[in-house]
C-alpha cells in the first residue's frame, strides 16, 4: 500500500462486503421471484386464452342448429359480458366479419391471440376463423408494481442488514479493543505481564498464547542481555583496571629495561585475555546471525577425539585424569568447529572431574533419528538442577565465587552450544549421581 493511504477499518469493511452480500442475495431472491410470478401470469393468460377458446367452440356447436345469427350474437356477447381483456372476432373465409365484440374494446399491453376454425351453419356454410385476443395489462402492471416492492425490499433490507452487521461488527471486536489497551500497557520494564486471553473469543487464543510465548522469550532475552552487559563490564573491567595500574606504577618513576619487559609482559597476558574474549563474543555473533558450518567428510570422530585429547594431556596429568574415547562414527561435520567443541567440553571437565578418576568421551553412532552424540563425561561434584537450563548462556556460571575466574571467562560452554546449532544440532547436559554429562546431538549429514 502506498505512503499515506490508510486501510479502512475491519468493522467497516466486515459491513460493507456483508451489506454487499445481502443486496445480492436479496437481489437474487427477488429476481426469482419476479421471474416465477412473471411465468405464473403467463401460463395463466394461456389457460385462460385456451379454456375460452374451447369454450366458444362449445357454445358454437351447441347453438348451431338451435340459434339464427342474431341469437348467436347476443349469446356470444353474453358470454363475453364482464371479460373486458377478451375480444372475440368471426371472419368468413372471404374476410368478412361476421361478429366482433361489442361495443369495440382497445386492448392495452401485450395482446396474445388464440386462432380456430368453428363451424356456424346458420351463418355460414364453411368454417369460420375464430380470432380470440387476451390483454395482459393488468397482469403487467401487477408485475411492475411487483418489482418495484421487490427492489425496495433488497435495497431497505440490505441497509437493515448493513447497520445492523456494523453494530454487531463492533460488539464482535469490543475484545480486540480490550486486547489492544492491554498491549500499550506493555514497555520494555513490564515484560514480565502477560496478556489476559479469559474474555477473549476461541479464535484469538492461539494468537494470544503465541503473543504471551514471544513475551516471555524477550523477557528472557531482555534479562539475559542485562546479565550480559554486566558480565561483559564484569570480564573486561578487571584486566582493563589491572591494565591501567600497572601502567600507571611503571610511569610513576624511572624503570630499567628488564622491569618495564616484566611490565609488559604481564601486561600481554591481560590484553590476550581481552582478546580472547572479544574473538569469542565475534565467534558468537557471527553464529547469532546464522553462520553455518562448513561440512567435509570426516571418517573417524574418534581420531578427531584422540588429538584434542593428546592436545589438553598436559593439563590432564597435572589434574591427575586420565581420558577414555568410546566408540566411533562418521559423517560430514566442520572438522575446526567439532575440535573447538570437544577442546572446551574437555576443558571444562578437567577444571572439575575429581582427581583419579577418568574422562570419557563417548560417541554413538546416528540412530534412527539420525543424530550422532558427542558426550564428555566427568565425576564430580554434580551441578544442580537449577543451573543446567542456563549452563550454555554467555558468561555464566553454575559457580558464584567466579573460580578461576582468570583462566576463563564463561563464553566456553556458550561456544559449545553455538558450534552444535551451525551444524544444525543442539546441546544437552544432565548431572546425575556425581557423574556430569554434557556433549551435543549433531545430524550426520
Amino acid at each position: 500500500m502506498r505512503a499515506g493511504l490508510a486501510a479502512p477499518a475491519l468493522r467497516q469493511r466486515l459491513s460493507r462486503w456483508l451489506a454487499l452480500q445481502t443486496l445480492i442475495g436479496l437481489g437474487l431472491v427477488c429476481a426469482a421471484v419476479y421471474v416465477v410470478t412473471a411465468c405464473t401470469l403467463s401460463h395463466r393468460q394461456n389457460e385462460t386464452l385456451d379454456q375460452k377458446a374451447a369454450m366458444v367452440q362449445h357454445l358454437l356447436r351447441e347453438a348451431r342448429e338451435q340459434l339464427d345469427e342474431a341469437g348467436l350474437q347476443h349469446q356470444l356477447s353474453d358470454f363475453l359480458a364482464g371479460h373486458e381483456e377478451l375480444t372475440l372476432t368471426l371472419q368468413a373465409p372471404d374476410g368478412q366479419t361476421l361478429f366482433a365484440s361489442s361495443p369495440p374494446r382497445l386492448l392495452t399491453g401485450t395482446v396474445k391471440q388464440r386462432q380456430f376454425d368453428v363451424l356456424a351453419p346458420s351463418m355460414a356454410s364453411t368454417p369460420l376463423r375464430a380470432v380470440l385476443s387476451l390483454g395482459t395489462q393488468a397482469d403487467e402492471a401487477l408485475l411492475r408494481q411487483l418489482a418495484l416492492t421487490l427492489a425496495a425490499a433488497a435495497i431497505i433490507g440490505a441497509a437493515a442488514v448493513s447497520l445492523g452487521c456494523y453494530y454487531l461488527v463492533s460488539l464482535g471486536l469490543a475484545p480486540l479493543r480490550q486486547l489492544v489497551d492491554q498491549t500499550r500497557q506493555l514497555s520494555a520494564s513490564q515484560l514480565d505481564k502477560r496478556l489476559d486471553g479469559s474474555a477473549q473469543p476461541r479464535e484469538l487464543q492461539a494468537l494470544i498464547e503465541q503473543f504471551n510465548a514471544l513475551l516471555a522469550r524477550l523477557d528472557q532475552a531482555y534479562h539475559q542481555m542485562e546479565g550480559f552487559n554486566a558480565d561483559v563490564a564484569h570480564e573486561l573491567n578487571s584486566p582493563l583496571a589491572t591494565l591501567i595500574s600497572s601502567c600507571e606504577l611503571a610511569l610513576r618513576k624511572t624503570r630499567n629495561a628488564d622491569e618495564l619487559r616484566e611490565v609488559l609482559a604481564s601486561n600481554l597476558d591481560d590484553l590476550q585475555r581481552i582478546a580472547g574474549i572479544v574473538k569469542d563474543m565475534l565467534f558468537l555473533s557471527q553464529a547469532d546471525r546464522g553462520a553455518s558450518a562448513r561440512r567435509t567428510p570426516v571418517d573417524s570422530l574418534s581420531a578427531l577425539a584422540g588429538d584434542v585429547v593428546e592436545f589438553h594431556e598436559p593439563a590432564m596429568q597435572e589434574a591427575s585424569l586420565i581420558a577414555e574415547v568410546i566408540g566411533d562414527a562418521s559423517g560430514s561435520f566442520d572438522a575446526g568447529l567439532l575440535r573447538r567443541a570437544l577442546s572446551n567440553l574437555l576443558g571444562n571437565a578437567t577444571r572439575y572431574a575429581t582427581p583419579g578418576s577418568a574422562v570419557r568421551i563417548e560417541i554413538e553412532p546416528s540412530g534412527a533419528d539420525q543424530a550422532i552424540k558427542i558426550t564428555v563425561i566427568n565425576q564430580g561434584a554434580g551441578i544442580a538442577a537449577a543451573h543446567l537450563p542456563r549452563l550454555f548462556d554467555r558468561f555464566y556460571r553454575a559457580d558464584p565465587a567466579r573460580t578461576q575466574a582468570d583462566l576463563n571467562h564463561g563464553l566456553g560452554l556458550s561456544i559449545v552450544a553455538a558450534i552444535a546449532r551451525m551444524h544444525g544440532g543442539e546441546p544437552f547436559a544432565d548431572s546425575k549421581n556425581g557423574m556430569t554429562r554434557i556433549g551435543i546431538s549433531l545430524p550426520a549429514k
